[in-house]
């Protein structure tokens, strides 16, 4: 179990990354926005991209990001099926005290002294 959850997070390390690098690498829609509106004849499609328009970059991108989903779940869901949660320290055994502090700490129970109001 354990080689399989760390398959697990080396895949989703790896999808992490190339989702990373691959939204870097893309050319942002909005960049021809200013251009396209400041010709005056551009259309809607122009401006917010078509449909049908996804080049090998945009679906490397969605892969990695489908792959970085389903590597999340995986251990969310392995996480949650295990029966030790979080870190148990029960059986650790102690073998000092921890040492008294070189400055007592004092015990201040009288109230504080109202603050005067300036005007």
């Amino acid at each position: 179990m354990e080689a399989f959850k760390t398959l697990i997070w080396i895949i989703n390390i790896i999808s992490a990354l190339a989702v990373i690098v691959l939204v870097l690498l893309q050319h942002g829609k909005g960049a021809d926005a200013g251009a396209t509106f400041g010709s005056g004849s551009g259309s809607a499609q122009g401006v917010f991209g078509s449909a049908g328009k996804a080049n090998f970059l945009s679906r490397s991108t969605a892969l990695a990001a489908t792959f970085f989903f389903a590597t999340c779940m995986a251990m969310v869901y392995i996480h949650t099926h295990t029966t030790k949660h979080g870190l148990d320290f029960s059986s650790v055994q102690q073998t000092q005290q921890a040492p008294k502090p070189a400055v007592p700490v004092k015990n201040n129970t009288e109230p504080a002294a109202p603050v005067p109001r300036q005007q």
